[in-house]
């Protein structure tokens, strides 16, 4: 695989020699040669962008710029952009951990197909189908075809979480998409609008749109899925908006919940982190909505409040995560259950991000599951 090389602009403030360890580790962990540049100027940031094939750019642009055709630009602080994964901000110096890998995967899937669903920049979702892969090695190759009955690949659709919060984005989720894709199935990794810079509606709306984006085949192009199974799958805020979707009625066959916040009241009551419930759905000084309004907010958007959901469910839950989510998901299973869905409830070790993390057991068992019902 090409070099990638990590381009600092001259305005960055951070210690240089720490710059250079974060992006060693991450360069050895992927499997990947790289090197790390500081630029002087604009000027010389653009002539070391003509130097190479994939860049990760720690810097805020401030104007047009020519640059390879795998570039991810890094800000360390947090922007607002809304601009998702196109720019990874927020994250402080492990955004630079999390802009290698994203370049890194860029590059080994460089036919994703990015679709827009709306007009806003964060109204997109990547398309993952078999020959978006290439090897790791550089050469181009396929996926072992599915083998089970049916007339097209599987899908699986990814809401990322992250506690609903703007800066983080679908780039957690593509080592799932990596893992799956090798599977046989196709993926729909989703990105929407988050309620911290756009309000609770509009993250909602968006995933409606996205999913029912999936079934127009003016927008997928006809890429041969059989769109009689597919699965939803959602992590941590996403397992809340994967079943929110399905009650709502999205055209979906398995809903995935993995370490979901699966009830608003008492994770708003708890003030699981920090507030992100009540963050998400609105606080005072953005338009909060009081009392009965706030009910009906409930209502709509708690998993828990809206069983039976009518679907096949799978509910995934890390026994090591935090105890709060434990709880959401097994008194989750249990309402479900008892107000007749079909819910398959997998509790095994694991933390919060063993979920999503290809290599890790309880992801294993989970994907077996999500395998098994879409046959």
């Amino acid at each position: 695989m090409s070099e990638v090389l990590v381009v600092v602009g001259h305005g960055v403030v951070a210690d240089t020699r720490l710059l250079r360890e974060i992006a060693d580790r991450e360069f050895a962990a992927q499997g990947v040669t790289g090197a790390v540049a500081f630029a002087e100027d604009p000027t010389h940031l653009q002539v070391l962008l003509g130097t190479c094939e994939a860049a990760v750019v720690v810097d805020r642009p401030t104007g047009p710029v020519t640059a390879p055709p795998v570039t991810v630009w890094v800000d360390l602080e947090r922007t607002d952009s809304g601009e998702g994964v196109r720019r990874i901000q927020g994250r402080g110096l492990q955004g630079l951990t999390w802009g290698i890998r994203h370049a890194v995967h860029r590059m080994r899937y460089p036919g994703i197909r990015c679709v827009t669903y709306g007009t806003e920049p964060d109204q997109w979702a990547d398309l993952y189908v078999p020959e978006t892969r290439r090897h790791a090695d550089g050469r181009d190759g396929a996926q072992e075809p599915w083998t089970t009955t049916g007339t097209g690949l599987p899908v699986v659709a990814l809401i990322h979480g992250g506690y609903w919060r703007s800066i983080w984005a679908a780039d957690l989720m593509e080592p799932l998409c990596a893992d799956l894709l090798g599977r046989g199935f196709a993926v729909w990794n989703i990105e929407y609008r988050r309620p911290d810079l756009h309000g609770w509606n509009a993250t909602t709306a968006d995933i409606a749109t996205a999913l029912s984006t999936l079934h127009d085949p003016g927008a997928t192009g006809g890429m041969g899925l059989d769109l009689s199974r597919v699965a939803v799958v959602g992590h941590s805020a996403g397992g809340q908006l994967a079943l929110r979707a399905a009650a709502d009625g999205a055209l979906v066959s398995l809903a995935v919940s993995l370490a979901g916040v699966l009830d608003l009241e008492a994770g708003d009551r708890r003030w699981l982190s920090a507030g992100a419930v009540a963050a998400a759905l609105g606080h005072p000084s953005l338009g909060r909505p009081p009392g009965p309004a706030r009910a009906d907010r409930y209502a709509e958007s708690s998993p828990l409040r809206r069983v039976p959901l009518g679907v096949p469910q799978l509910i995934v839950q890390g026994a090591e995560d935090d105890l709060d989510l434990v709880d959401f998901s097994r008194r989750y299973a249990v309402a479900a259950r008892a107000a007749g869905d079909d819910v398959t409830y997998l509790e095994l070790p694991g933390g919060h991000f063993d979920v999503i993390a290809p290599t890790a057991p309880i992801w294993q068992a989970a994907v077996s599951a999500i395998t098994d019902a879409l046959r």
